[in-house]
This record gives structure tokens, C-alpha cells and sequence, in this order.
């Protein structure tokens, strides 16, 4: 005698409240993109049609890529559980939007810094620099397409924004003769060698950008990022600077 299955057909299961809370926050972040895209006072003249129709480009084009990179993540393989995508999601969108603000931070605070750069050649050092952002570390890196440490970091961006070879390592560059010594971290300026290391000895090295914040390949597992030297982790380790003469 056979049996007959009653058991109903499995019901798919509710997306769990977190997840939910996660997506609307997420939608909520990415449709502030245009509005982080566009610098003007709410009081403000309107800009004229033209201008206006581009910064709602360039803001399109911005949430365009951010969810490009995590699509992915949404529509991952079944086999990863919900709640592991949902982790990966909001990292990934927590690091897309730190380096969104640190490129805009960034582009201000060297707007004053520049303006006695007459011939050009520090707006042109940051400016490669600044396109190195997320770029990863790695260990002997010198390029792009491998990756940086932070003295290739250092060198690419002085060799191929202006032409001049620097030391390979930090400590060399820290101890170029021909390059001015600054000690007081107030003195610095936009485009100068930040050094930093532990027991006397340098051991790191980055290029000021101003505002307090200098750009560098920090470490293994972390990409080319903007981090402040007046305080925490690497205002400690800060130990002097010196100035290239461009």
C-alpha cells in the first residue's frame, strides 16, 4: 500500500528584517550621490541648464558604477547564505563611499594649498595621485596594474607627473640630501614627503595633499587612500618631511 505525500511545498523564506533595513539603507546612500555630486549653497543661484545638466551626469555616472560594483554581491550564488551577502554588500558599499568622500576631500582641501603653484607642477603631482585611489597594496609594487607599497607609491607618482626619480625606499628618501628637511608638521605643504616610523628608524613614506591629510599605499590588505597625520595611528608615527624641489 502506498502512502500518499500531503506535505505542502516548501515556502521561500521571508528576507529577514536586517537584510530589508540594509537595502533601504543602501538605496538611501546611493540616491545621496547626486546630491554630493554637486557642490553649490542651497541658497545659490541656480546654474545655467547646461551646467546643471552636467552635474546631474557626473552624479548618474556615480551611482552608476557604485551599483555596478555591487551587483555582484546581490546576486551571488545561492550557497552563500543571505545574511554573509548582506555583510559583503555593506562592506563593499561602506568602502566605495569612503573613497568617493576622500576624493572630494581631497580635491578641496588643495584648492588653497595651490594657490601659489604658478607653473602648475604640484596640481599636476596630486592630480596623478589622486587617480591612484583604491589602488592595492602590494609588497615591491611600483605600477598600477600591480600595485603599490609606499615608496613605489612615492616614486610613480614623482616620475611619471613630473619626471623625477626619487630613492626606492623610505629611509633613502627620507635622508635626501638635496631635498629640504621639515620637522614641524605645521610648516608642510601641498606636495611635500611625509615620513613615519618606530625607534628613530623610517619605515613608511606618503605625499601631503593638505588639510592635515597626506595620500599613501598603507599596508597589506589595504588600498591607496588619504589619511590624517595630525592625529590617531599615523599622527604618532609621523616623524619629519621633506620638500622636493620640482
Amino acid at each position: 500500500m502506498t502512502t500518499e505525500n500531503t506535505s505542502q511545498p516548501e515556502q521561500p523564506k521571508s528576507i529577514p528584517t536586517s537584510f530589508r533595513r540594509l537595502l533601504c539603507g543602501a538605496a538611501l546612500a546611493l540616491a545621496s550621490l547626486p546630491a554630493f555630486a554637486q557642490n553649490a549653497p542651497a541658497d545659490a543661484a541656480k546654474p545655467a541648464p547646461a551646467r546643471a545638466e552636467a552635474q546631474r551626469s557626473k552624479a548618474d555616472a556615480a551611482a552608476t558604477a557604485t551599483l555596478a560594483a555591487l551587483l555582484p554581491h546581490l546576486a551571488a550564488s545561492d550557497t552563500i547564505p543571505l545574511m554573509d551577502r548582506s555583510a559583503m554588500f555593506a562592506g563593499d558599499l561602506s568602502r566605495l563611499i569612503s573613497a568617493y568622500d576622500a576624493s572630494k576631500g581631497v580635491a578641496a582641501a588643495t584648492d588653497a594649498a595651490l594657490a601659489n603653484d604658478s607653473d602648475g607642477k604640484v596640481q599636476s603631482l596630486l592630480r596623478r595621485a589622486m587617480t591612484l585611489l583604491g589602488t592595492p597594496y602590494r609588497w615591491g609594487g611600483t605600477s598600477p596594474d600591480a600595485g603599490f607599497d609606499c615608496s613605489g607609491l612615492v616614486g610613480y607618482v614623482f616620475r611619471t607627473a613630473l619626471g623625477i626619480e626619487l630613492p626606492r625606499v623610505s629611509r633613502e628618501m627620507a635622508s635626501q640630501a638635496n631635498a629640504e628637511l621639515i620637522n614641524d608638521r605645521a610648516a608642510l605643504v601641498a606636495g611635500d614627503l611625509v615620513f613615519f616610523g618606530r625607534r628613530g628608524r623610517v619605515d613608511h613614506v606618503g605625499i601631503y595633499v593638505g588639510d592635515g591629510r597626506f595620500l599613501h599605499a598603507p599596508s597589506t590588505g589595504k588600498d591607496v587612500r588619504t589619511d590624517t597625520l595630525l592625529s590617531g595611528y599615523w599622527g604618532d608615527k609621523f616623524m619629519q618631511a621633506r620638500r622636493v624641489a620640482l
